[in-house]
């Protein structure tokens, strides 16, 4: 569950780096925050999906099998999805930013926000690779909801906190800046959600 979040998010981040460097465009995300967004997320996110519960039917599952590679056509395809998800997502809000006369500052912390929100929303579709996260219960896995709320707080100090934006060139966000974020989030776990729905109910069309 980590690798299939861990890799896509990374996946995202280094795409929008080797874009700008290849089409010769702005950095939407400064390395420094780029090393905000990998520590933060890896320790109040990622190390959560440790403390998930098992799920139901985990038993009748058949083994997998040893020589099996750990990034499979499933992975591989969802690697591509998310990255690109975000990839759109950052240059997105940081591209609405600029053009709506907003400084390269707010633009990046735009940015920054959607990689962060958007691997917030992805973690949910991670905390299963079969069932919706309703299915395997909301509030069954406290570590995690604790993580997401940390994440959020300090994410907001990065984006409002007049220390942060000194350390890490953030700037504060308006409503309406925040919603898209948000939105864009969102988006997220909803495409990746109906894919795995719709992939599993292959699966089991396959199998009878």
């Amino acid at each position: 569950k980590f690798i299939t979040w861990t890799l896509p998010t990374n996946a995202g981040e280094g795409l929008v780096i080797l874009t700008a460097i290849i089409f010769g465009l702005t950095l939407p995300i400064t390395p420094v925050q780029i090393l905000w967004i990998n520590m933060t997320t890896a320790l109040l996110l990622g190390l959560m999906l440790a403390f998930e519960n098992k799920e139901p039917g985990l038993m009748t599952r058949k083994p997998r099998k040893p020589n099996s590679p750990i990034i499979n056509p499933e992975l591989a395809i969802r690697i591509l999805t998310v990255s690109a998800l975000m990839l759109a997502g950052a240059y997105g809000l940081f591209n609405w930013a600029i053009y709506t006369n907003n400084s390269l500052e707010t633009a990046r912390t735009l940015a920054v926000n959607m990689f962060v929100f958007g691997e917030i929303f992805y973690l949910f579709n991670c905390r299963s690779l079969r069932f919706s996260m309703f299915k395997i219960g909301f509030f069954s896995n406290p570590c995690l909801l604790a993580g997401v709320s940390t994440m959020v707080f300090i994410q907001i100090l990065f984006t409002h906190s007049t220390t942060m934006n000194a350390l890490f060139g953030s700037a504060p966000l308006s409503l309406l800046q925040w919603g898209a974020v948000i939105l864009s989030g969102l988006s997220i776990y909803i495409i990746i959600d109906i894919e795995k729905r719709l992939r599993i109910h292959l699966e089991n069309r396959l199998k009878s």
